[in-house]
């Protein structure tokens, strides 16, 4: 089983970015997947989670109303775009899976991170 978070890079402060979570040997559809982040000296952050049905996602307070989770079936692809981006959102960010209910607390497998850096 192996995750693989995609598309981190350098971002200006309120820009946008996309990140993609693919997997071999592995479908993503079966599992709730979930986005967390590190930033260099601080714990590891919940940032969203979409449950198997499309229609179910979460996400803490710090990135509500400018981050959205999504999945693309027929790429069995799960996305996450990050809007009005600020600084504080500099981390490595990971996308993990988890059984139908298992996110954020229950994580069962998880991917190598991209890194998002915002800054002017």
């Amino acid at each position: 089983v192996q995750l693989q978070a995609f598309g981190g890079g350098l971002v200006q402060p309120g820009g946008s970015l996309r990140l993609s979570c693919a997997a071999s040997k592995f479908t993503l559809a079966y599992y709730a997947i979930g986005w967390f982040r590190q930033a260099p000296g601080k714990e590891r952050e919940w940032v969203s989670c979409i449950g198997v049905s499309e229609g179910s996602s979460s996400y803490p307070d710090s990135v509500k109303g400018r981050f959205i989770i999504s999945r693309d079936s027929a790429k069995d692809t799960v996305y996450l775009q990050m809007n009005s981006l600020k600084p504080e959102d500099t981390a490595v960010y990971y996308c993990a899976a988890a059984i139908p209910g298992g996110c954020p607390h229950g994580m069962d497998y998880w991917g190598k991170g991209t890194l998002v850096t915002v800054s002017s």
